[in-house]
């Protein structure tokens, strides 16, 4: 069963996330350089803070809490002293560029909590090989928004279609290490469906991914129905044969092609 990664800053929705099982609570703490980097794209950025990393530890009972941190910056050991202080299970690290980076952030949090490495830049993608076997590490994690970018594609799936993805899901098995990658919205919504999407998650054995923003964008939905629906479909994918996870593979990297082709080059 993937793991659900799900950002949030509110006990109460974090509470029912975790009554649910199969979740992991994600606080986001990373801000330098990221509105110059995301200025003119319709992108999020995080409004948590500090604190609220003891607000949604205290009522997990079964899920890990993940905080992404700020990349690599002469004030890193203090925030991730900070942030292991207030409860935190695991720590990811943002745009770094290879094994230096890496290594320092991991010689920094020593030991005291798993570290997921966030691979959202064209040299991380380059390198992973290099630094996939760094002390402390639990997760390759594969941000695709900020990656496609880097890597100067027009759609955010377009790493799934010409194996970029899968090149790292097989160097993270290789390491021992667990391995997911970007985002999933409602089941039947998005350019690329929510289907779609976690048809590839199992093909490529993923372990978790994030829920997007607009998986929960209105407060009418029904969360848990949302859920149950997603787990139905994560069962029937699974029950396929290799010949149709095969053909569904061959099928959705083509559709990410066309979508692609159909879309601006960013400029």
């Amino acid at each position: 069963m993937l793991e659900l990664i799900q950002i949030t800053n509110d006990p109460a929705f974090a509470r029912r996330c975790d009554a649910l099982g199969g979740f992991r609570l994600f606080v986001d703490l990373e801000r330098l350089g990221k509105a110059e980097r995301q200025a003119g794209r319709n992108t999020f950025i995080s409004a948590h803070q500090l604190d609220d990393v003891a607000r949604v530890r205290a009522v997990l009972r079964r899920s890990p809490l993940m905080v992404r941190v700020n990349p690599l910056h002469e004030g890193t050991a203090q925030e991730v002293d900070a942030v292991l202080a207030r409860g935190a299970d695991a720590l990811m690290l943002p745009m770094f560029d290879g094994r230096e980076q890496l290594a320092a952030f991991s010689r920094i949090v020593a030991g005291r909590a798993p570290v997921v490495p966030l691979l959202e830049t064209a040299a991380a993608l380059a390198t992973v090989d290099d630094w996939a076997g760094t002390p402390g590490l639990q997760e390759i994690y594969v941000g695709l928004n900020d990656l496609h970018v880097s890597l100067g594609c027009r759609f955010m799936f377009e790493p799934l279609a010409d194996g970029s993805v899968a090149r790292v899901a097989g160097v993270a098995q290789a390491q021992g290490l667990r391995f997911g990658f970007g985002g999933i919205a409602r089941l039947g919504e998005g350019l690329l469906p929510g289907r779609d999407v976690l048809a590839e998650h199992l093909r490529l054995g993923s372990g978790a991914v994030i829920l997007s923003r607009t998986f929960h964008r209105d407060s009418e939905m029904d969360f848990e129905r949302e859920i149950a629906a997603l787990r139905e479909t994560e069962r029937e994918l699974a029950a396929r044969t290799p010949q149709q996870v095969a053909a569904d593979g061959e099928r959705i990297a083509e559709r990410i092609r066309s979508i692609a082709a159909g879309l601006a080059r960013r400029p």
